[in-house]
Parts: structure tokens; C-alpha cells; sequence
């Protein structure tokens, strides 16, 4: 009776250990996401996602950047790994299977990070429960918005002291709230049920 009884523990404590470290791969904090953080190397990635594919786009060396010098890249210069001494202008993360993981944009620096992040996969979370399949009703209840900023085709809602960010489509919005860009639309304005298009993380 004893021995099942361990047994019976000891698959719990994996089971929960194992569901820990899936939350903490998929998690999102001001200044981490997931396996990464805002001082994680673009030169780090190749280990981080080893299990992952990861495709380079307009790949450029970066010994020009002492010398103010820019390089236009190739027409096509989109390659599946990441290059020793180069810079990049996106970086695609993919599961071995093809779902999109994250898309992140790089620094100019002599030693690249990453600078911003926009989420693809629904399993990164907040640690206030904010996914891409959210709506504006989360965001409003959840998070204090700092800003939001109209454009022709959009409204992106600011979070305040945090990097999040989100971009709702004004196809989600009041017919005569979507064809004014100068239009300033405030947060009663927009609808608790209209969808997020983009949620990105922005690092400084």
C-alpha cells in the first residue's frame, strides 16, 4: 500500500513539475518571454531553440557598423539558422511541425538582442491571463492603458509601465469610427468584444 502510494506521489510531483516548465516556456513578464529575456544574444537562439526551426531574414555582416556603412541586403537573403557576425532584420520561430512561434526584431548592435516581439502562438500568457486570442475587454479590465494611437487601418493600445502593446483592427469598431485617421478613439469608444491582431513586447 505504501509503495503504490509513493508511486502514486512521485507521478504527481512529475506531472506538476512537467506542467511548471511548460507554463514557464510559454510565459510573458515585462521583461521576459518565454525561454527569452531582453538580454538574451541573437547568437543565443540557435541553443535556446535548439528543438525549434528558425528562419533569418536580409542577413548582412555586421563588421559595417563601426564604420557607419550601410549594406543593402540581397534580394533574397532569407536562410533557416542564424549566421555568425550577422545582423538581421526579422527572425521567424517555428515548432517542428510549422506553427509560428514568435516573430522578433533584432537590434543594429555590435552584439544584437532583441528589441521587439510580436506573438503568434495562443499558449504565451501574461501573467494576468492576456493571450493573442484575447479581447479589448481583457485588456481594459486587466491592465491600465496608457495610450492609444489611431492609424489609417488600426487603433494600438499602450499598456502602461509595460512593453506589451496591442493592435486591434478598425474593422472591429463602429462603422464611423474606421475611415478617420485623424479620428483620436478613446477606450469607451471600442467594443469589450472586438479581437486583438497583433500583441507584441517591445524591449528599450
Amino acid at each position: 500500500m505504501k509503495k503504490t502510494l509513493l508511486v502514486a506521489l512521485f507521478a504527481t510531483s512529475l506531472l506538476l513539475f512537467n506542467c511548471e516548465n511548460e507554463n514557464a516556456d510559454f510565459k510573458i513578464t515585462k521583461d521576459s518571454i518565454g525561454k527569452i529575456n531582453k538580454n538574451t544574444k541573437v547568437s543565443e537562439l540557435e541553443s535556446i531553440f535548439a528543438t525549434d526551426s528558425i528562419v533569418a531574414e536580409n542577413g548582412v555582416p555586421n563588421l559595417n557598423l563601426g564604420l557607419n556603412i550601410k549594406i543593402e541586403p540581397q534580394t533574397d537573403s532569407t536562410s533557416t539558422g542564424i549566421q555568425a557576425g550577422f545582423i538581421y532584420d526579422k527572425i521567424e520561430l517555428f515548432e517542428k511541425g510549422g506553427n509560428q512561434l514568435l516573430s522578433l526584431t533584432p537590434t543594429k548592435d555590435s552584439v544584437p538582442t532583441i528589441e521587439n516581439i510580436r506573438i503568434y502562438d495562443p499558449r504565451y500568457k501574461t501573467d494576468k491571463g492576456l493571450t493573442i486570442n484575447s479581447t479589448f475587454k481583457d485588456i481594459s479590465e486587466k491592465y491600465t492603458i496608457k495610450k492609444i494611437i489611431t492609424s489609417m487601418n488600426n487603433v494600438v493600445i499602450l499598456i502602461k509601465d509595460s512593453g506589451l502593446y496591442f493592435t486591434i483592427d478598425k474593422k472591429e469598431l463602429p462603422e464611423s469610427l474606421r475611415y478617420d485617421a485623424s479620428l483620436n478613439i478613446e477606450a469607451v469608444q471600442i467594443p469589450d468584444a472586438a479581437k486583438i491582431k497583433y500583441m507584441m513586447l517591445a524591449w528599450e
